[in-house]
């Protein structure tokens, strides 16, 4: 079999396996494909994620059922003002064996596992913040000048109250790139929420099974990344980027006028993993346009801001995307 039909062979399996995946986790999960499916892409992608909603919208639930279907080891970790670095990280302790000679042992966090829930990690101070900076792009932390590999996989997903933002610290632009997407969680449609009705407060418990473990899931993101892009795709990416960044000549006007800083190449390489793992859990074999289009948001959205003139007269970030994502989208049919 030539490399061509042994992927093609790979995606088609993978995909069936996804869509068990998925199966498994709207069973715990009521409605919220889209969060589910972004959660997912980013996972595949070998990314981190932030999730933005108000409390009680299945954030933590989210995050327990992903831990159990992937077959990932979990962890939480509740931000607050007095949390520190060693909190998360671990510290080394002196010990006295029996034979009375000292030594230092190091103990590990919680943030030694596979999949971390950061549960609103904009209330801790930016000293605790920037001690996840290292382990989520680089997977090890390092304590007393000791580098500490984390067990891979290793992805971060945290969460953020976008609604209640007194004594809290904004996550810095460099952290905040350090998250492959940003998924917004909403609240429910009425036919929805009445199915989290029924489901949840009766007798039993609905309980995931598990489907990838985390062998599986590497190598589901070894085939993500040997996924073929075709060259308009990857022309819409660079257009779609590019025309974010105000000082870029062919950016529009209401980039220019409006945005004070764009997305840098992390955001391309960001698109170019998660369009391909959307095809992926969409059952197809290569991204298309429309894959762009979709996670233009989710990508681009933390990895640029709008000016203070542009708050001022209530111009909403998405809707700058979104004009921009239409005009990329209409460069790429002309082609």
């Amino acid at each position: 079999m030539s490399d061509p039909e042994k992927l093609v062979t790979e995606i088609e399996n993978l995909g069936g396996k996804l869509a068990e995946a998925k199966a498994a986790i709207a069973t715990r999960i009521i409605g919220q494909e889209e969060v589910v499916n972004l959660s997912l892409a980013a996972m595949l992608s070998g990314g981190h994620a932030l999730l933005m909603g108000l409390p009680g919208m299945g954030k933590t639930l989210l995050v327990d059922t992903l831990s159990t279907v992937m077959g990932l080891s979990g962890s939480r970790i509740q931000f607050t003002p007095d949390l520190m670095p060693a909190d998360i990280l671990g510290s080394e302790v002196l010990e006295t064996g029996g034979d009375g000679a000292r030594s230092f042992r190091f103990i590990e966090g919680p943030i030694f596992c596979q999949l971390l829930m950061a549960d609103e990690i904009n209330r801790a101070s930016p000293r605790t913040q920037s001690a996840l900076l290292q382990a989520m792009q680089e997977m090890e932390v390092t304590v007393a000048g000791v580098h500490h590999p984390l067990p891979r996989p290793f992805h971060v997903l945290a969460t953020q109250n976008p609604i209640e933002q007194e004594g809290t610290y904004p996550l810095p632009e460099a952290q905040l790139d350090r998250f492959l997407v940003k998924i917004d969680v909403d609240y429910p449609d009425r036919a929805t929420e009445k199915g989290i009705l029924l489901a949840t407060t009766g007798t039993e418990e609905t309980v995931a099974h598990q489907v990838f473990d985390s062998n599986t899931l590497m190598a589901a993101q070894q085939v993500v990344r040997r996924m073929p892009v075709g060259d308009a795709v990857v022309e819409m990416i660079l257009d779609l980027v590019r025309a974010c960044r105000p000082e870029d000549a062919g950016a529009p006007a209401m980039v220019r006028d409006h945005v004070a800083w764009g997305p840098g190449p992390r955001a391309a390489q960001a698109l170019m993993l998660t369009v391909r793992a959307r095809a992926l859990l969409d059952g197809r074999l290569a991204p298309s346009p429309e894959d762009v289009a979709a996670m233009a948001r989710p990508v681009l959205s933390h990895r640029m801001a709008l000016s203070f003139a542009a708050r001022a007269e209530g111009i909403e970030l998405d809707a700058v995307i979104d004009a921009v994502t239409a005009q990329a989208t209409r460069t790429e049919a002309a082609a």
